[in-house]
């Protein structure tokens, strides 16, 4: 028998960086961007693909696992919580979303993988523990994750996140349309959360100035989203950005994408994730969506994804 789980990209609207130290964050979930597990029940030890990475099938033994490859711990998380010491099936997971690009890729293929354990099991995991399994993934990934990939992508829902505190979820009434730019250049979120910390280590008062900053754009960003006003949302967007080049996250071409997504008619545009590279996001309207694409195109965005997240998210 064969079953298919799945869990999706996401992508931070406001506030990253920023999210770590305490200030709040708005992410959505990219429901068309999306990494896949398929997981077939056999008599054979389990054995794992993940053809999207490029890496050699294996055969999974709790005895034999390693602690620092992402897929291997989530499934020896999945047999510590399920309380089982040997799983036998084929979990081949695939993705749609880019590696290291700041979409939340990690998070996604281990959700998804986390499912696809429960279903060879046949159990139920439900959300609140997924996501206290895949945040310990995330660790891997980025050493001192937030916690804001999973939990979006775990719930595939609009949030307004705040580290250590219950998740609230936003209601969206007027859907927004997201016009997704990636740069081509892989960007691993670990190196730039550590670069920040080390800014913060070398100029607190500045740096702990621009997170408070970026932090009022946030609780201005969620009145917006929740009043339907992506003129003001827009205009946040660009202000975050230009305090995420302060934070010396950005890059020549993100900026360029930035730009050239203005051109075409965003409401506003930012670099969204770790940056340096990865993708930027812009808000676009249905009758300017095409035209950003156009001119993200002429600037050197390699792929150009488009993603509504609506009322009912």
């Amino acid at each position: 028998m064969l079953s298919t789980s799945s869990a999706p990209a996401k992508a931070i609207l406001l506030g990253e960086h920023a999210v770590v130290y305490g200030q709040p964050a708005i992410a959505a979930p990219l429901a068309n961007l999306r990494a896949y597990v398929d997981a077939r029940i056999t008599a054979l030890p389990l054995q794992v693909s993940a053809s999207h990475a490029g890496g050699a099938p294996f055969f999974w033994c709790k005895d034999e696992s390693n602690a620092t490859n992402p897929l291997e711990r989530a499934i020896e998380l999945c047999a510590r919580y399920f309380a089982v010491s040997a799983l036998q099936g084929e979990l081949a997971v695939r993705s749609d979303i880019p590696i290291a690009s700041g979409l939340g890729s990690g998070a996604a293929g281990s959700a998804a993988l986390a499912r696809g354990v429960a279903a060879l099991l046949g159990r139920e995991l439900p959300d609140e523990d997924l996501n206290a399994i895949v945040y310990e993934v995330e660790k891997l990934h980025h050493g001192t994750p937030s916690g804001i990939d999973n939990t979006v992508v775990v719930y595939e829902r609009p949030i307004y996140f705040v580290k250590g505190r219950s998740t609230d979820f936003i209601k969206i009434i007027r859907p927004l349309t997201l016009v997704v730019a990636d740069t081509g250049i892989p960007s691993p979120t670990r190196d730039a959360v550590a670069d920040v910390r080390d800014q913060l280590k070398r100029r607190p008062g500045q740096t702990q100035d621009l997170f408070e900053r970026i932090g009022a754009l946030v609780e201005q960003a969620r009145a917006a989203i929740e009043t339907g006003d992506h003129q003001q949302l827009g205009e946040l967007m660009l202000q975050n950005h230009s305090l995420l080049q302060a934070l010396d996250v950005s890059s020549a071409l993100l900026d360029r994408l930035v730009e050239a997504a203005m051109r075409g008619g965003a409401y506003g545009a930012k670099l969204s994730g770790g940056g340096r590279g990865g993708n930027m996001i812009a808000l676009a309207s249905h009758d300017t969506q095409a035209s950003i694409a156009e001119e993200l195109r002429r600037a050197g965005a390699k792929r150009i994804f488009v993603s509504s997240v609506g009322a009912a998210s």
